[in-house]
């Protein structure tokens, strides 16, 4: 993967000079061709991954209901637009201005919200907020614990929506649907890209 030199400064620290790019073109089944491009800061150590699609991708919902042990080994690709959310105990992680694209599977999304949960939870105890609270916390962590069961006794739904369409659920039972506009017009959109010459792509 050969490192390209921007000529722009870092949106973090503002250094000339010290930001790269790096590209990747691979091939991920049932996705097909994508350019994975990665902008990094070699003064302060900032990072931006992303994946583009060979292909123009509409926007796009894809969900997989997570019913069996096999299905959180299904394949996730994550874009830095991506808002990840599972309906069934109200979560939602949304792109921030920091917002980073992934690989991972289905077990690598529920982790990231066990984190944030017992995080919270930890935060919860320290703000001495109401016991009924703390509980809620407790139980969806459970509920997520629980999906690495057999038999799953409470299943839930993963979401990804994806303005530009460029996350999806890799599984024979996940689907791809249109999001609906009234959704799609309030849904945020992540980081904005590094700004680049397209010779500097080529």
């Amino acid at each position: 993967m050969d490192e390209v030199v921007l000529e722009i400064p870092c949106p973090m620290c503002s250094e000339e000079g010290k930001v790269r790019m790096m590209t990747h073109i691979d091939e991920i089944p049932y996705f097909g061709e994508h350019t994975q491009i990665t902008v990094v800061c070699h003064s302060c150590g900032w990072r931006q991954t992303d994946f583009i699609p060979a292909d123009g991708k509409k926007p796009g919902m894809s969900r997989l209901k997570i019913t069996k042990p096999e299905h959180i080994s299904s394949r996730v690709v994550r874009s830095s637009s991506c808002t990840v959310r599972i309906p069934e105990l109200d979560l939602e992680v949304n792109p921030g201005t920091a917002s980073t694209g992934y690989v991972s599977n289905v077990e690598g999304v529920i982790d990231r919200f066990m984190d944030v949960i017992i995080m919270v939870t930890r935060q919860a105890y320290t703000d001495d907020l109401e016991m009924s609270e703390i509980k809620r916390l407790q139980e969806m962590h459970t509920t997520l614990l629980e999906l690495k069961e057999d038999p799953i006794p409470n299943p839930v739904t993963v979401e990804l929506l994806d303005p530009y369409g460029h996350s999806q659920i890799l599984h024979e039972d996940a689907t791809m649907d249109e999001i609906p506009e009234d959704v799609l017009q309030k849904l945020p959109i992540g980081p904005e890209p590094a700004v680049f010459e397209k010779e500097e792509m080529d």
